[in-house]
């Protein structure tokens, strides 16, 4: 009757190696703990886009997350899975009869996708996706310059820049 939090799972053997969770789209959500909370992920807040009701949201995307830490096996970056399992999730949305796919794309530095997990707005376009919108995350920025995740030159501004991205299927 309804999705809840679903989500499509990669495996290596037994090894759980990769997710895309997914639920219905609510323009409205907001996360009680910013960042830290899944429900970021479908926080656009002031740029959430006016979508069909029945849209789904990308939620927790992650790549070589072998258990509940923030650590990542690099065995598995790189790899294609995250754009396999996009790729699985777009089709078998499609297939499902939805609408659209919302996504929030995160900064394209490596360091960056690897903590947040997710991808770059750039490998959404390649699947159809439209950037509706951009800002910069003040809670990632800070994050990004205090876990010194990107090298010296680059503009913090730019390693916490997150965007919508919308893809229409029907």
């Amino acid at each position: 009757a309804d999705l809840g939090s679903s989500a499509m799972l990669a495996f290596d053997g037994d090894q759980h190696v990769g997710q895309l969770q997914f639920r219905r789209y609510k323009p409205n959500v907001r996360s009680p703990k910013g960042l830290w909370d899944p429900l970021y992920w479908a926080d656009f807040a002031s740029h959430a886009p006016g979508l069909p009701a029945r849209t789904l949201a990308v939620f927790c995307y992650h790549v070589g997350q072998l258990d509940d830490t923030d650590a990542r096996d690099p065995r598995y970056q790189g790899r294609g899975l995250g754009l396999s399992l996009l790729d699985h999730f777009l089709d078998w949305a499609l297939q499902a009869g939805f609408a659209a796919v919302v996504a929030k794309a995160v900064p394209p530095y490596r360091p960056v996708m690897i903590f947040m997990g997710g991808q770059p707005a750039s490998v959404y376009q390649t699947r159809g996706f439209e950037t509706v919108a951009n800002w910069v995350d003040p809670e990632l920025r800070a994050i990004v310059t205090d876990r010194e995740l990107i090298p010296d030159g680059v503009d913090p501004d730019d390693a916490a820049r997150v965007s919508c991205c919308v893809r229409r299927l029907h």
